[in-house]
């Protein structure tokens, strides 16, 4: 299984797929499962390329593995221990762009599914599919989000769905996510009046009144009652831009960009209605527009969760901590579904990072989780 796996993540990560490039890595992917029965049906879209893969029955339940084949730009090559997309074994690891996010996983569950198939495919009972894309990183506009829609008007269903995003934190299987927070922006313009610096009584410093209305958002109470802090909602200001025409005027307006990751607790009306408030407590003339990058969701309970836990409890003598925490994932999409969502995959510490690198033994363990996990739901 060890050298299946590293043989297959050597080849994707040869590929440079910098977001929204596949540089071929779907086409390696689809070339393996051809080997062992699958169906392949791509849906390119524009610049992107997505991937359906499938085998078994459609009589008993379906199990899905969501993927992505695209990685961020390496940065600075300079500060790479060895070439991103070479793929270097050192110490045990293996260093390369991708190999943790998340072209390792990729490999793990399609060594997963080719151990199972070799045991198990006259006893299999339902069906395992692949969906994967080449715009995960980017702008996630013509991927997983419009397949999604063109498998919901073939009728495809998708019972049980892992994600392989990497969710450990230090142990493998030790964190494992059951939803995401969303992602929502808001773009605020404030408007004041021009006037001199050293005559304020004739007019209030615009910079003044918008950093106490930021000040009390990023104090605001969400009324969440949730324990875990990183799965709260949480407001973060990541740009304000205000130019003055010169050194001794008080600027007539002010821009700033904030960004809110909601839990599923708080709805996206109350957030409006809360800034809108707080904008008009504060006396502040303005313009507002919102963007959002992504629902929140959480999956119902079921027999996924119990499968993925159980099955890890069995080889760490410890159940993982289930959390929403993080950014978002392209499991946002797969809710519209109805399944079951589960994210699991390898430790995170390395990824978006510089010398990315994961342990060898880790894609084999994670690859028997998930071989494990297919057999429970499936057999």
């Amino acid at each position: 299984m060890s050298f299946f796996i590293l043989k297959l993540l050597k080849k994707l990560v040869y590929a440079p797929s910098i977001s929204p490039d596949d540089m071929g890595c779907q086409k390696i992917i689809s070339n393996e499962l051809c080997k062992i029965g699958f169906s392949i049906v791509n849906f390119d879209i524009q610049d992107t390329k997505n991937m359906w893969a499938e085998i078994g029955n459609r009589q008993g339940k379906t199990i899905n593995f969501l993927g992505h084949t695209d990685v961020v730009p390496p940065g600075d090559l300079s500060k790479w221990k060895f070439n991103p997309f070479v793929p270097t074994i050192y110490k045990n690891n293996i260093f390369g762009r991708g190999v943790v996010d998340m072209k390792g996983a990729i490999s793990a569950f399609i060594a997963s599914v080719k151990e199972f198939l070799y045991e198990y495919r006259n006893s299999m009972n339902g069906r395992i599919t692949i969906l994967l894309t080449s715009d995960e990183e980017g702008s996630a506009k013509n991927g997983i989000k419009k397949v999604v829609n063109k498998l919901i008007k073939k009728k495809e269903k998708i019972d049980y769905c892992i994600v392989g995003e990497p969710t450990s934190i230090d142990v493998l299987g030790d964190t494992i996510k059951n939803g995401r927070r969303g992602s929502l922006h808001v773009y605020i313009y404030f408007i004041g009046t021009i006037r001199h610096i050293a005559y304020t009584k004739f007019s209030e410093n615009l910079i003044h009144k918008a950093c106490l209305f930021i000040n009390d958002l990023t104090k605001f109470n969400w009324n969440e009652n949730i324990k875990n802090a990183d799965e709260r909602t949480v407001v973060q200001v990541y740009k304000i831009f205000s130019d003055p025409v010169v050194e001794n005027v008080i600027s007539d307006s002010l821009f700033t960009k904030i960004n809110f990751r909601f839990s599923y607790k708080t709805s996206i009306e109350f957030i409006k209605s809360s800034v809108i408030m707080l904008l008009k407590l504060h006396d502040i003339k303005y313009s507002i527009n919102w963007k959002l990058s992504g629902n929140s969701f959480i999956t119902k309970d079921g027999n996924l969760l119990q499968a993925v836990k159980d099955t890890i409890k069995f080889f760490n003598r410890k159940e993982p901590k289930v959390c929403t925490s993080g950014g978002t994932s392209d499991g946002r999409f797969i809710h519209k579904m109805n399944s079951e969502i589960i994210e699991l995959g390898l430790i995170n510490k390395t990824i978006h990072k510089t010398n990315e690198f994961s342990k060898i033994s880790d894609l084999k363990k994670l690859s028997i989780i998930y071989k494990e996990t297919i057999k429970k739901l499936l057999t």
